[in-house]
């Protein structure tokens, strides 16, 4: 069968994450950011204040620390690094943002970010501008809770970090990472053994509060009991079991 070249633009525009033709309806991670309950009305409305601007690239800023808040940013592709800058002017790593989750919410107390985001990869970002957020949310009783829930996983999220990084060894808490980049994987319907990490090992490192020396012989020894497999930044998880019982925490990311 022949397909045409407006039949193959119209698959790549269903396909390519990257591609600004999708719109919240057709978004493969739309059950994901979206309210389950959101009806097809309420996301057209929905759609009509999103921005999807070219994609963003490796090392790119969608906003710095201290900017001023105007949206909050859902994933579609790639990965975001989140980071503060300490009073010596080093980068402390706060957070990793991947498709369907959205970044940007700590700038809603004080009116300015509270951390830069930088992509690790290129990446395709929603700007969804807050104060027309608000506006729908007053609508849309629904979204209005699905952002207040979003909230509420984000402080789950940073209180499940601390206690990771003030009490775990560095073996809990590589597990611990991976783990949680697992369980995000299963949300969208990836794979949750076999995937990519999009940060070095710095970064990692950074996030956890050791060193890339200590990161990199944790994943060494993980490798050689037979825990995972590595090949660059390719990573299987081979008995996620074993991790859970390492990480000797519940992780609910």
């Amino acid at each position: 069968m022949v397909i045409s070249s407006s039949q193959s633009s119209a698959a790549e525009q269903q396909t390519c994450p990257h591609n600004n033709a999708i719109s919240c309806g057709n978004c493969r991670l739309g059950t994901i950011c979206l309210p389950l309950a959101l009806e097809g009305e309420d996301i057209v409305k929905l759609d009509e204040i999103v921005q999807r601007g070219r994609p963003i690239q490796k090392g790119d800023h969608l906003y710095r620390e201290s900017d001023a808040f105007t949206s909050v940013y859902a994933v579609r592709s790639g990965a975001i690094k989140a980071y503060r800058l300490t009073g010596d002017g080093q980068e402390q790593v706060t957070g990793f943002y991947f498709p369907g989750e959205i970044i940007g919410m700590d700038g809603i107390s004080k009116d300015q970010y509270a951390c830069s985001a930088k992509a690790l990869e290129t990446s395709a970002v929603c700007e969804i501008p807050f104060h027309r957020l608000e506006e729908l949310s007053a609508q849309v009783p629904t979204m209005q809770r699905h952002f207040f829930q979003l909230m509420s996983q984000e402080i789950t999220m940073d209180q499940q970090l601390i206690t990771m990084l003030s009490k775990n060894s560095a073996e809990e808490r590589v597990a611990a990472l991976l783990i949680s980049i697992s369980a995000r994987n299963a949300r969208r319907k990836l794979s949750k053994t076999s995937f990519r990490l999009p940060m070095s090992r710095t970064d990692i490192g950074n996030f956890l509060g050791l060193t890339v020396e200590t990161v990199s012989r944790v994943i060494s020894r993980f490798n050689k009991q037979g825990l995972i497999t590595v090949e660059s930044k390719e990573i299987t998880l081979l008995d996620l079991d074993g991790l859970k019982e390492i990480a000797n925490v519940k992780m609910d990311f």
